[in-house]
């Protein structure tokens, strides 16, 4: 993780800058955003995290204004590390950067408190538009994904039954995750600091909760729920 320098910087007309916190898994894309933030006057990039879980710690330690969040990054997704932010501070502002188009994966970011969603493709005037747009509170949906969802997604979203991965505490989501990614129970163990045996719990509350009992089929799992990627 990268930390700029903290202290608070004004323009001339005394105008506080909007402190942005970046989190993706690859430094290019990041180095990028970064440079085409910057050039906006009102906008200020104050940290980098490399993972969801640096996120997080930033988030804590620097309360930026805005956070711009990958979905996809080993350790911990975007959508876990966006709930444990809200899960602490419910007026977080977190915007989704992702290639996933589809509702379920829109429909799980915003049920986690993001506060916008954007396609890795978009124009960066979209990306002005959303750090403006929930700035002020409202949520912000890219056209691309607005368009997409017309037809279905207010329609899923007002039934009550709610998607397979709810039914999973967040430690649980954590933890398949990192079996998903090919950790052993060992290092599962040693990242949250717990016991081999409880980890094996959790694996088999797992198992027992989504009915599947190999470890291939809970990596296709969480792939199709977006809680890991196949990406390298």
């Amino acid at each position: 993780m990268t930390v700029s320098d903290s202290k608070s910087e004004r323009d001339g007309a005394g105008v506080k800058p909007v402190r942005i916190l970046l989190a993706d898994d690859h430094s290019i894309l990041r180095s990028g955003l970064r440079g085409l933030l910057e050039k906006e006057p009102l906008f200020k990039v104050i940290a980098e995290a490399e993972d969801g879980r640096a996120a997080v710690q930033l988030y804590q330690k620097l309360a930026p204004d805005v956070v711009l969040m990958d979905i996809s990054m080993h350790d911990l997704n975007g959508i876990e590390a966006t709930r444990q932010i809200t899960g602490s501070d419910s007026k977080a502002k977190i915007i989704i950067l992702s290639i996933h188009s589809g509702q379920k994966f829109v429909a799980e970011v915003l049920k986690a408190g993001a506060s916008g969603y954007l396609l890795k493709g978009c124009e960066f005037t979209d990306v002005i538009c959303a750090i403006r747009t929930v700035l002020t509170g409202e949520t912000y949906l890219c056209p691309q994904i607005a368009t997409v969802l017309r037809n279905d997604y207010l329609q899923r979203i007002s039934r009550s039954d709610l998607p397979p991965a709810s039914v999973l505490t967040p430690r649980e989501r954590e933890v398949l995750q990192l079996m998903a990614e090919g950790k052993s129970t060992k290092e599962i163990a040693y990242s949250f600091n717990l016991s081999v045996k409880t980890v094996e719990v959790h694996r088999q509350k797992i198992m027992e909760k989504l009915n599947i009992h190999s470890i291939a089929e809970l990596t296709k799992y969480a792939i199709r729920e977006g809680l890991t990627s196949l990406e390298g």
